[in-house]
């Protein structure tokens, strides 16, 4: 398991699950309109999911069904970030 963050933090950016995050597992580029938990450094501990202020933040087994997506996502941001910005915006609109 680990945990995913959802559409609920698309041009929000908060960073207080930054600040809380033991590993430093959470990412974002100036350019990209959410953050990003890197799956392969998270340690599931949760820390995150009680910082977020947006309730954007789920363990994977637990994601919403209709935020599902972002679960992969979340993966594919580290193999290839526009794509996974391509997908943020197919979901959400272009944004601001």
């Amino acid at each position: 398991m680990t945990y995913v963050i959802t559409e609920a933090c698309v041009d929000v950016k908060d960073e207080s699950c930054l600040e809380v995050c033991p590993v430093d597992c959470i990412y974002a580029d100036d350019e990209d309109r959410m953050r990003f938990i890197e799956p392969n450094e998270c340690i599931d501990c949760g820390v995150c999911v009680e910082a977020c202020p947006v309730q954007a933040i789920f363990a994977d087994d637990d994601t919403p069904e209709n935020s599902r997506d972002f679960i992969a996502i979340n993966a594919d941001y580290f193999k290839d970030k526009d794509a996974a910005r391509s997908k943020v915006n197919d979901i959400m609109g272009e944004g601001l």
